[in-house]
């Protein structure tokens, strides 16, 4: 039986390590909870301490300090006692004995599960401490999809542990800094939570960067006397004419963070002086008409700048947050800048989706700012699905956690929010997967665009799709959302795969035949056999190391005429029928790959070389790299083009022309005319007479080529036309 069985833990005394702040926990609690959920919230300290009786923590304290410091911070947030009670054995499953079944059974399933969802995956193995870090963030945020207080309690814990993170070693307190500034201060944006995510900030970069957090405090601190009484004069003036419209309102002055003054200082190349020269007031009034009341009051003070005026009041933030933003020109030529909202939206913008915390038991439903969160949280879980590994996730959430976001409008008028730099492809993605996949234009305020087009706040999207539109590679070139570059990603693995099956499939097939077999003819034993002693799963997943130069076709094909020992010798001749040659059709694209040293194109003379990982290469017969390979004949894969080949494929031209302006110009509208795409353009030497340029086009076949040449040679500045 273990030692924290039900009856031991009733009749043991209780330690009572930290018993200031236990009480000062309970006075909190009094204040919002029944007094039987206090008491029960007592009771998760008892069990904790005596879990973690005899731990100290690096800074010297009884280790249950920090859990109960962890509840303290949740207590603020006015959350309930079952998110209290798993904060206070936050930490206990992976750091104590204490069994999941004895949290269960002292206090309920739900605050074993919120326990669990914080643990580590510390127990297993992985290769490094990056790939368990990232395991066990996907870990939570699987959990954090089941329930949202998982976050909220992790979001504590790591906040307590920057505040004391001073005891850590220097490398150790760097690492974890950079993850609070990558991961969980912009999940606590992200989720609304803006108090814990500007502490969360602060207390990263003044680990991270003491000195220039150092300097940049010391400046904030020991402002000139001028810009206080500015300062004053301006909050004085904007207070005057609030009261003149007797609006009931607060108003303070915002002063920013190191960290948001640094960021700044960074993004837009500013120094500290220019940085610090802005003033920030916020207006906090009752009701959202007086926000708008107040907005006009503060424009007749000041003028407010052209193009800053946000209102995300009625098109609020992803996470929730609702206010006006405006910027007024100031009275000393330095710009004032004045956010006005609600009281409500103002316990938004501190606490989020823990604001006014409905939970899902009480039947009262979620908020806004909740729903709005499992929305993303949802989103993410898609991700999740599709992401190869647990880095790849991590990856995915790090690019989808953008502090800026753009607003869209769907045709039904829906509001919809993406990272900035977004695309009308990242939008449609958006939408569904399935449009992503299919999406051929967009429509941005009914004009047709490009899928590549960015897109601005408040604009109206809609995409255009066909059944037959599927995506490329480039398409990763210009997406910013993880959902859009996940769903890409997987749909290209999946078509390569696809590709490499059939294309190893061929090249087995050839191989067979040219040993008077077929795939067909071996026994379904022999090949299960095969499977098993080559450690494959299926035979598709052989067939994919095939295409991809793993394993040589020759050698399987004999392995399976003749069985597992026959097989070949050192130096014996392996390769193909020479009359059996793999027909390239152009839809191998994701196994086969060009050579860039002689650029084949269809009607070309060619050959492929298996190289191990990347699969077939295809040369020209005449590249001058073929005598090598020719050394290795296991490699050497008999290939010819198919009748239907389709496709663009890559061509040099070398071109020398007159050196007088306008020449590129004509060139490129010859290349143009033949219905040729150019990928780049190099001048490769030039003189005071004649330039010689080198033009990367793409053409479907030698024909196409053909006419290209002839169009170029017929313009009277071109002297020589030659493909290399």
């Amino acid at each position: 039986m273990s030692s924290f069985s039900k009856p031991t833990l009733a009749q043991a005394p209780c330690p009572d390590p930290c018993p200031d702040a236990v009480l000062a926990l309970e006075r909190r609690l009094a204040e919002y909870l029944p007094p039987e959920q206090v008491l029960r919230v007592r009771r998760a300290y008892e069990v904790g301490a005596r879990a973690h009786e005899g731990q100290i923590r690096k800074s010297g304290e009884a280790y249950i300090t920090h859990p109960v410091a962890v509840a303290s911070l949740l207590a603020d947030l006015r959350l309930d006692a079952e998110t209290l009670c798993a904060a206070i054995l936050h930490d206990a499953l992976e750091d104590t004995p204490l069994p999941r079944s004895e949290i269960e059974r002292e206090f309920s399933p739900a605050v074993a599960e919120l326990v669990d969802g914080v643990t580590k995956l510390d127990k297993l193995q992985f290769r490094d401490r990056q790939e368990a870090a990232a395991e066990s963030f996907r870990k939570m945020m699987l959990a954090m999809a089941r329930d949202l207080r998982v976050i909220l309690i992790k979001l504590a814990d790591r906040l307590h542990n920057m505040r004391t993170l001073d005891a850590m070693a220097a490398d150790s307190r760097r690492r974890i800094a950079r993850e609070t500034l990558e991961i969980y201060a912009p999940i606590a944006q992200r989720l609304g939570m803006n108090k814990f995510k500007a502490e969360l900030q602060d207390l990263g970069f003044r680990a991270l960067h003491p000195k220039r957090h150092e300097v940049i405090s010391r400046r904030i601190a020991s402002q000139p006397v001028m810009r206080r009484e500015a300062l004053a004069t301006v909050e004085a003036q904007l207070a005057q004419r609030l009261a003149k419209e007797q609006l009931p309102h607060s108003l303070v002055s915002r002063v920013k963070s190191p960290w948001s003054i640094y960021t700044k200082m960074k993004q837009e190349h500013k120094s500290l002086d220019q940085v610090l020269d802005v003033f920030g007031f916020r207006i906090v009034v009752h009701e959202v008409m007086q926000c708008y009341h107040a907005l006009g009051a503060v424009h007749s003070v000041y003028k407010p700048l052209e193009g800053r005026f946000r209102d995300f009041i009625a098109i609020p933030k992803a996470n929730g947050y609702q206010s006006l933003h405006t910027v007024l020109f100031g009275p000393y030529g330095a710009p004032v800048e004045v956010q006005i909202r609600t009281d409500e939206m103002d316990q938004v913008a501190e606490r989020g989706v823990a604001a006014h915390w409905l939970y899902k038991s009480s039947g009262s439903g979620s908020s806004a700012a909740q729903t709005r969160a499992q929305d993303w949280i949802r989103n993410l879980m898609d991700t999740q699905q599709a992401a190869g590994s647990s880095l790849e996730f991590l990856d995915n959430v790090k690019v989808d956690l953008f502090p800026d976001e753009v607003y869209l409008f769907t045709p039904q008028g829906d509001i919809m929010a993406l990272p900035r730099n977004a695309t009308a492809l990242d939008f449609a993605y958006a939408v569904h997967t399935d449009v992503g996949n299919h999406a051929v234009a967009a429509r941005v305020d009914k004009k047709l665009v490009p899928l590549r087009t960015k897109l601005a706040s408040g604009q109206s999207v809609e995409i255009i799709t066909a059944p037959s539109a599927s995506p490329g590679p480039q398409w990763l070139e210009y997406v910013v959302s993880s959902k859009a570059r996940t769903a890409i990603r997987h749909f290209l693995k999946r078509l390569e795969h696809e590709d490499a099956v059939d294309l190893g499939h061929r090249m087995l097939d050839r191989a067979l035949e040219a040993m008077e077999s077929s795939l067909d003819r071996v026994p379904a034993d022999r090949i299960e056999q095969l499977l098993a002693d080559l450690r494959y799963r299926r035979l598709e997943e052989l067939l994919a190391d095939i295409a991809l130069g793993n394993r040589m076709p020759a050698q399987v094909a004999r392995m399976m005429a003749n069985g597992q020992d026959d097989l070949p010798l050192p130096g014996e001749e392996t390769t193909l029928a020479p009359t059996e040659r793999i027909m390239i059709t152009g839809n191998e694209r994701g196994v086969l790959s060009f050579a860039a040293c002689c650029h084949p194109i269809p009607g070309d003379e060619i050959m492929g070389y298996l190289s191990a990982g990347k699969g077939v290469v295809v040369h020209r017969t005449d590249c001058p790299n073929v005598a090598e390979y020719r050394k290795f004949p296991e490699r050497c894969v008999p290939m010819a083009w198919d009748r239907n080949v389709e496709g663009d494929y890559r061509v040099i031209l070398r071109i020398e022309v007159e050196n007088k302006p306008g020449v590129l110009a004509q060139v490129a509208a010859a290349v143009a005319e033949s219905d040729s795409n150019i990928d780049a353009v190099e001048y490769r030497e030039r003189d005071l007479t004649v330039s010689v340029m080198e033009f990367s086009i793409e053409v479907s076949h030698r024909k196409h080529l053909a006419d290209v040449i002839r169009r170029i040679r017929r313009l009277g500045v071109v002297h020589g036309v030659q493909r290399l």
